[in-house]
């Protein structure tokens, strides 16, 4: 059984766009200005219309986005023809290079919940003053900005 084809003839506002689509209507003009989405034909009351095609299309950024992909991974994904071998291939190198993106953040939030975790011991209420609160203003006084390495970067 094969699905029928989405309509591409703009028929709904952007509220019940976004309402189908789980995308906020914000979100929507969003990613027409980032190239995600064309933008969309205008009613004569100058309302943007979109397709039940334009609906699906935001449904996919909106998996992708909840996947925590990039706006660039998430075009690079929607330029992709799914019946094309050679963009099979291409959307495994974008998930495989995705993966590479979440293991190091993977990596990041472990060794921050080990220095929150000791941050945490450092004090359990019961003292005249808070040893948290302490530490973090030791940590303020020690670390000048122009002396702070670069920092990790996220790929969102």
């Amino acid at each position: 059984m094969t699905a029928a084809p989405l309509s591409t003839t703009p028929q709904h506002r952007i509220g019940e766009a976004a309402r189908r689509s789980g995308v906020s209507a914000a979100n929507i003009r969003y990613y027409e200005r980032e190239g995600l989405l064309q933008p969309q034909a205008r009613a004569g009351n100058d309302y943007r219309l979109y397709s039940e095609s334009d609906i699906h299309r935001l449904r996919f950024v909106r998996q992708c986005r909840a996947m925590d992909m990039s706006l660039d991974e998430v075009r690079t994904l929607l330029g992709l023809d799914l019946n094309n071998r050679a963009d099979c291939a291409t959307a495994s190198a974008a998930l495989d290079e995705h993966l590479g993106h979440v293991r190091q953040r993977l990596t990041e939030l472990r060794a921050l919940e080990k220095d929150l975790l000791a941050l945490r011991k450092r004090c359990d209420g019961s003292d005249d003053h808070c040893h948290i609160i302490e530490a973090l203003h030791q940590r303020a006084d020690a670390e000048l900005p122009e002396s702070l390495p670069a920092g990790p970067r996220r790929h969102v």
